[in-house]
């Protein structure tokens, strides 16, 4: 009983923590470009790892490297730069309850380019109710601004897929947590790089020292990039994947009403049964797996 609470625990201190990311990530956009807070984060959750643990991965084979390398462009620089710039245009609720449908996209990507898994009917009609969610959100705004992000929120969500399933791939390695997720923040950092350097003429050290911005930074690189894979990998292993799972579904909300109330963003009719469709899309689509999973492993 004391390792469930314990797990329940870390679950929710994560999706706390990653719904609150879309919040920081909209205040800093304010003083830093979405190329600047993604590199300035990831730098400083790398750095945090390796406090923790030093040791870095050998080298053993280049297609081993080369999975490394696709993860880290794919879920440590095109997602989140999309998701950055996507911010600079839309709503963060919005951002945040778009991401949601991030599981559909994966299952989708492993079902028709790996051909793994099964869709099953419920996971069908889940995908539409969402997608009719996500379409009343996106209508909420002048036309010709949210769509945009919207559009860009969207998208990213198929570079989150690709890297869920280079991550399963990479999970046959054997290799520790913490030892993965360095090699795929180097490679991540390594490719947006460019684009940082690129992107800037100068850096101008003095908001560094704005109180709120550093707080906001040292949140998303050591809360949100750092921390959360280890409390969440923690609340996995006590609870199980489909009991941990279930919190994700808590994100989108918390991401809605942080949004409200820190940042005032507006919440109309449009967007509350845009958020209602969403989530009873995801909750159906899943219902299948849960059901198929509760009958492998009762427990």
């Amino acid at each position: 009983m004391e390792k469930n609470l314990q797990g329940h625990l870390a679950a929710i201190v994560t999706v706390i923590i990653w719904a609150s990311t879309f919040i920081s990530t909209k205040v800093l956009l304010n003083a830093f470009l979405p190329i600047e807070i993604l590199f300035i984060r990831f730098l400083l959750g790398l750095v945090v790892l390796l406090v923790v643990s030093p040791k870095l991965l050998p080298f053993s084979s280049w297609k081993e490297e080369g999975y490394f390398a696709l993860a880290g462009i794919f879920g440590v620089f095109l997602y989140y730069y999309l998701e950055n710039v996507a911010l600079t245009y839309t709503l963060a609720m919005n951002v945040g309850i778009i991401g949601s449908i991030s599981p559909f996209v994966t299952a989708l990507l492993s079902r028709f380019v790996l051909k793994e898994g099964k869709i099953y009917p419920l996971f069908v009609l889940g995908f539409v109710c969402s997608i009719i969610g996500i379409c009343f959100i996106s209508l909420t705004g002048t036309l010709n601004v949210n769509p945009i992000g919207d559009g860009l929120a969207f998208f990213a969500t198929f570079f989150w897929a690709g890297y869920s399933l280079f991550v399963k791939k990479i999970g046959q390695f054997g290799y520790s947590t913490i030892a993965v997720t360095q090699r795929i923040f180097i490679y991540g950092l390594i490719f947006m790089a460019p684009v940082f350097f690129y992107s800037i003429d100068g850096f101008d050290m003095a908001r560094l020292f704005d109180f709120k911005n550093l707080a906001n930074l040292l949140f998303l690189g050591i809360g949100a990039s750092a921390l959360c894979f280890v409390t969440w990998n923690f609340s996995v292993r006590q609870l199980g994947a489909v009991r941990a799972a279930i919190y994700i579904y808590s994100i989108p909300m918390l991401t809605t009403l942080a949004s409200v109330v820190l940042l005032g963003e507006q919440l109309t009719v449009k967007t509350c049964i845009g958020i209602v469709l969403t989530l009873f899309g995801l909750f159906l689509s899943e219902w299948q797996n849960i059901v198929v999973q509760r009958r492998i492993n009762p427990h």
